[in-house]
């Protein structure tokens, strides 16, 4: 069945991919089995590709879909990166490249990271990547000119603040 796959604004990657049942699947390295791939999974399996290979991040450290309650709702977090101490560093929420990146899409990555309080917030579609630093006193955040990578955020190494990729 392959469907078209678009094109995202990351590195290009080979994956696994196979066809049952009318249906596409895509292999994740990180669950070590074939999921659905619908577009927000073509996303998710890309970012995290770029997270390791580009930014160093261990595979051993990625959490997919990690199932969270927030006043007695069960909710979803994409891609939760962790340090070596188990703490959460980066909160990832991916979504179709068809979805426009808005302040609802952003509210729903804070509302996530309510119970880890992560160094960094991540939202992608694909196409547009932006990453935010919260500050937990302030209640604000600072958006980032680029995702750090894994060493810079275990160092804790100066970061500038701009809006972008």
């Amino acid at each position: 069945m392959k469907k078209t796959i678009q094109q995202l604004n990351l590195p290009v990657y080979s994956f696994r991919i196979k066809s049952e049942k009318h249906r596409d699947f895509i292999f994740d390295e990180i669950r070590k089995k074939y999921v659905v791939l619908t577009p927000e999974e073509w996303v998710r399996q890309n970012f995290i590709k770029y997270l390791v290979k580009e930014k160093h991040f261990p595979c051993s450290l990625i959490a997919i879909e990690t199932e969270i309650k927030i006043n007695k709702v069960t909710l979803r977090c994409d891609i939760i990166l962790y340090g070596k101490n188990g703490q959460p560093l980066v909160i990832v929420e991916c979504k179709a490249p068809d979805v426009k990146i808005t302040k609802k899409t952003f509210d729903q990555v804070i509302v996530y990271n309510l119970p880890f309080k992560a160094k960094y917030l991540v939202l992608t579609n694909g196409l547009s990547h932006f990453c935010c630093e919260p500050d937990y006193k302030t209640k604000t955040c600072k958006f980032l000119d680029g995702i750090p990578d894994y060493n810079s955020i275990l160092f804790d190494t100066p970061r500038v603040s701009q809006r972008g990729q």
